[in-house]
């Protein structure tokens, strides 16, 4: 049993698993931030161009009770396909991937490709040595340099 706790107090503070919980933590935020500019910033005008219309009463409802809005039909307990909250969700899934590829577009640019190292031809068997490799690892011929 202590063996276990051992084990897993390791794997719980590697560096990946701290690195996740921190990204979880900030896609959190971020996936707030985003829902917040769907339903303020962008819908709206997005409205307001359909003539007024607001995104969030859009509903079907799957009785004969009528409602005005989706959470005037919620008070009264009508069951409802609410596509208009639905529509909301996938524009803020748009953005939200959209960002992302930004954001690993722009680290990928960072990120410096590692630098080759072409081997050289042995002159005898012509397998490919080390730079500085003295002797060819596949004839044994000494390699001057």
């Amino acid at each position: 049993m202590k063996a276990l706790l051992q084990e897993f107090k390791t794997f719980a503070v590697q560096g990946n698993v701290m690195d996740m919980a921190v990204g979880v933590v900030i896609g959190a935020a971020f996936g707030k931030i985003v829902a917040s500019l769907v339903t303020n910033v962008i819908m709206p005008p997005i409205g307001i161009l359909l003539g007024g219309v607001d995104f969030t009463d859009f509903f079907i409802p799957l009785s004969s009770t009528t409602a005005k809005t989706l959470a005037e039909a919620q008070a009264q307990g009508v069951p409802v396909i609410a596509y208009g909250l639905f529509l909301n969700t996938v524009i803020e899934f748009i953005i939200i991937a959209f960002a992302i590829f930004i954001i690993i577009g722009q680290l990928n640019r960072l990120k410096k490709p590692a630098a080759a190292v072409e081997a050289s031809l042995c002159p005898f068997c012509k397998e490919p040595v080390a730079e500085d490799a003295r002797r060819c690892p596949h004839c044994t011929s000494e390699i001057k340099a």
